[in-house]
């Protein structure tokens, strides 16, 4: 069975993770019509959290899943644990008495309930007066309706209001000029051109050691004698080596010690995603953490494809895939600077060549466009079966690098 389980950040008004949104797709679910397929989706819904943990898809954050008309009535939501899921009511939802009734005995057990793609009607007035968030879709709905919708909506101490779908700065401002709490949406890996902004010579600094570390012929013998004067970053490079991603009998107390253990590999990692988080400072903290994910996942992805590709490639390629969001310049622009293999300057510059496809994999996985990751997929001969593993430990492993935020 085929089950794909996405991410998606939801941000409070300081920029700061509140918790993601969890897309699931299960090839049986769309097998079985009506109660069957819902029960496939509760069997998936278990699976995934009781088996895999959600802890590796949310950091500790809150958890948003979608739930039918039917998994509601079947008070599946009590499957998962209360302090850290958020109910979402689909849109399509009836609110029929049974459905009320049910909604009602959940919130009363403490569970929180979210409205999604919420539209104002009279007949859903009992949800509203249980919801605790209320998702507006900035895609669907015009700002005239968004804006009298807040004028009107129900004045409560515990009713939040959640912009979803937000795509740009300039939306995400609006938003929150409007009085929402809550934004889902990739804005935050959309660059904010600033008229007159030019990238500094420290910026490009850090943009050049990382495409230098990354190249196969980087020498490494004088990387102990860069890392041990700085305390911070031996502070980091020692908590990284010994995080729960690294299994290993003994603790590991030098530099020394660190390098021998991780090997070229990860410390190349490791000194990237340093570079990096300096230069994402003042940034959402999702924007680093985010562009590390898709460095491992493209990474993973080309164990599994049928041609041979770089690894340290791959890496890079993820890795610098946001980059133009974490400087606020066009891609063209900081490629045009870089020391970077062609292939990835083209994959990221022109959309174009052959690593493109790596790349919109793991941008249609993270949007839960199915139909269109499965499209790529196929092309790279890359298991499907496969893909979600490998994004859940993309997703651990970012984790266990020293906060981002």
């Amino acid at each position: 069975m085929d089950t794909y389980v996405a991410r998606q950040p939801i941000f409070n008004r300081r920029k700061k993770i509140f918790g993601y949104e969890l897309l699931f797709r299960d090839a049986t679910a769309q097998s079985f019509a009506g109660r069957n397929g819902d029960d496939a989706t509760a069997t998936v819904l278990s699976n995934t959290f009781f088996t895999i943990g959600a802890d590796n898809l949310t950091s500790g954050k809150k958890m948003f899943v979608n739930f039918t008309h039917n998994l509601l009535l079947q008070k599946t939501p009590l499957l998962l644990p209360m302090e850290d899921t958020i109910v979402e009511v689909l849109e399509n939802v009836a609110p029929t008495p049974e459905l009320i009734a049910a909604c009602q005995e959940m919130a009363a057990k403490g569970y929180t309930f979210a409205l999604d793609d919420f539209i104002d009607a009279p007949a859903l007035q009992p949800l509203v007066d249980l919801a605790h968030i209320i998702k507006i879709d900035f895609r669907t709905s015009s700002l005239d309706a968004i804006k009298s919708f807040v004028q009107t909506r129900p004045r409560r101490e515990t009713l939040r209001l959640l912009a979803e779908k937000v795509e740009t700065y300039d939306e995400f401002h609006a938003a929150k000029t409007l009085g929402f709490d809550y934004f889902q949406g990739f804005f935050f890996c959309k660059p904010e051109l600033i008229k007159g902004k030019d990238i500094s010579s420290s910026q490009m600094n850090l943009m050049r050691i990382v495409a230098a570390v990354n190249q196969p012929d980087f020498e490494f013998k004088h990387l102990e004698q860069l890392i041990s004067p700085d305390v911070g970053l031996t502070y980091k490079l020692l908590r990284y080596s010994n995080s729960a991603f690294f299994a290993k009998a003994q603790t590991i107390g030098s530099v020394q010690q660190a390098l021998v253990y991780m090997g070229e590999s990860e410390i190349r990692r490791f000194v990237s995603l340093i570079a990096m988080s300096h230069l994402a400072k003042g940034k959402p903290g999702e924007l680093i953490r985010t562009s590390s994910i898709r460095g491992k996942f493209c990474e993973q992805l080309g164990t599994l494809a049928s041609l041979p590709t770089s690894a340290a490639e791959l890496f890079t390629l993820g890795l610098f895939s946001l980059i133009d969001a974490i400087v606020d310049q066009p891609m063209a622009r900081i490629m045009e600077e870089l020391p970077l293999a062609g292939e990835i300057k083209k994959a990221l510059a022109e959309r174009s060549g052959p690593l493109i496809g790596y790349l919109a994999l793991v941008e249609y996985y993270e949007k839960a466009q199915w139909p269109l990751f499965e499209r790529i997929a196929t092309a790279l001969k890359i298991p499907k079966d496969k893909v979600s593993t490998l994004y859940r430990e993309a997703c651990t492993w970012a984790d266990t690098f020293p906060d981002w935020e």
